[in-house]
């Protein structure tokens, strides 16, 4: 089992930078693909970003993300992180930490056994 903790969300203005944290704990963290999902109010839960476990040698993005946001990891600080740039108002969201141990970690039908409580990020215009 694994317990994730989400940090680093806040209000930025559109054009703006956040870099989210996520601390793990528990189980031996490198065995986990991780991905980070967002939520807006009234919309569905979107895939944002996925790394591979181990070297983390295999990056996957939403589209609406895509060049804009970087996932990465570090196993000796058992933190996985999402480097958000050139935000949008519609980047607007609580934003979740999730890992698995499945092999379906990527996109709307990923199977994550793990979620943080999120952290909302706001992106004002």
């Amino acid at each position: 089992q694994v317990q994730l903790v989400e940090s680093g969300g806040g209000l930025v203005q559109a054009g703006g930078s956040l870099r989210l944290s996520c601390a793990a704990s528990g189980r031996t963290f490198s065995d986990y693909n991780m991905g980070w999902f967002r939520q807006a109010p009234g919309k569905d839960r979107e895939f944002v970003a996925a790394i591979s476990r181990n070297g983390g040698s295999r990056l996957y993005y939403g589209d609406s993300v895509k060049g804009r946001f970087t996932i990465s990891r570090d196993n000796d600080k058992n933190t996985v992180s999402l480097q958000m740039n050139s935000l949008k108002p519609e980047d607007t969201a609580v934003y979740y930490c999730a890992a698995t141990l499945s092999s379906v970690y990527v996109g709307p039908g990923s199977r994550y056994n793990y979620w943080g409580q999120g952290t909302q990020v706001t992106v004002s215009s």
